[in-house]
């Protein structure tokens, strides 16, 4: 793998690409990196591709831009656009993890023409709900189902990021274990709290994963500390402005090919696991939809040699 800067036109990303052959680019999520794709980089350059996996807008070693709104999903979407046409190329695959899920689902969503098929980990496409702005809407399950309080809306918080910016290899450590699948079952997180206990501080004896090693952790614990956490918790301040931004798609399906995979012991499946249920109403060119027995959350990093077979006959499918 090779890592370097690439200027787009809203912004210079920091990217690890390998390979030579049709484009695939790859979307990480919170709070990881373009560094999160390292065991399939290289798999698919040996299978004849150019990977790429850029650290995402507000992460790592590309640009951060201060204002909050400057993070809507129309701005993540735009981003890989402009980087597929810096790359020299006019079309791409399309894969995303947590988060960088959403990105790439709307990717395909929004430009079709630029992005010929999707593959999204650990995150369903969520179609648009009229009526149902998100923050209101968790609250309200929330509330109804008496299950404390949903991390996504502590995020909300000016300054809630600074609970990870205090200590951060202690915060990443906590947050990977909590959604691990190697975390025994009565302490792996559901996503939501207590009422009044933040996050992290609902996560007691963590432990690095076991898929990660010393200097991998290291890795990420650099970059954040370089970068701080204030870009990527934007991105979840963002969520009524893009169900706001996105009321012109309502009702448009995926039509493109695609693939989605899920860890079975995933806490995601706890507060999206409804949708998996209906993506083929919504992804009607969904071509595999699979789900990995005993894996959590971190479904590239947890299980590579799983995910990479997937998307191998995914791609070599097209």
């Amino acid at each position: 793998m090779q890592q370097r800067k690439i200027q787009t036109d809203g912004l210079t990303q920091q990217i690890l690409e390998a390979g030579e052959g049709p484009l695939v680019i790859f979307c990480h999520g919170f709070p990881e990196l373009g560094f999160s794709w390292r065991r399939q980089l290289p798999a698919l350059a040996a299978a004849g591709f150019h990977a790429v996996a850029p650290d995402m807008r507000g992460y790592g070693g590309t640009d951060r831009p201060e204002a909050v709104e400057a993070y809507t999903i129309l701005n993540l979407v735009g981003d890989m656009v402009d980087l597929v046409r810096a790359l020299g190329r006019k079309q791409a695959v399309i894969v995303g993890h947590d988060w960088g899920a959403p990105v790439a689902w709307h990717a395909a969503l929004l430009r079709p023409d630029v992005f010929r098929a999707v593959a999204a980990l650990s995150v369903p496409f969520q179609p648009r709900q009229p009526g149902r702005p998100p923050i209101a809407t968790y609250r309200a399950i929330a509330a109804r189902k008496k299950l404390g309080e949903f991390y996504m809306l502590q995020f909300q918080e000016p300054g809630a990021e600074t609970a990870f910016e205090s200590d951060v290899a202690a915060g990443l450590t906590r947050a990977f274990y909590a959604y691990d699948g190697a975390t025994p079952d009565e302490r792996r997180s559901t996503g939501f709290t207590p009422q009044g206990v933040a996050f992290l501080d609902s996560v007691t004896d963590a432990v690095r994963p076991p898929w990660m090693d010393v200097e991998e952790l290291a890795t990420y614990v650099a970059a954040f500390e370089a970068s701080g956490f204030g870009g990527p918790f934007n991105w979840y301040r963002n969520l009524d402005r893009n169900w706001a931004l996105t009321a012109f798609a309502q009702d448009r399906t995926i039509d493109v090919p695609a693939l989605f995979a899920v860890g079975e012991k995933d806490p995601v499946r706890n507060y999206a696991g409804h949708a998996e249920a209906e993506l083929k109403r919504w992804v009607p060119g969904l071509r595999t939809q699979a789900v990995i027995p005993g894996a959590g959350h971190w479904l590239q990093q947890e299980r590579p040699d799983e995910v990479n077979l997937l998307l191998l006959e995914f791609l070599q499918g097209l």
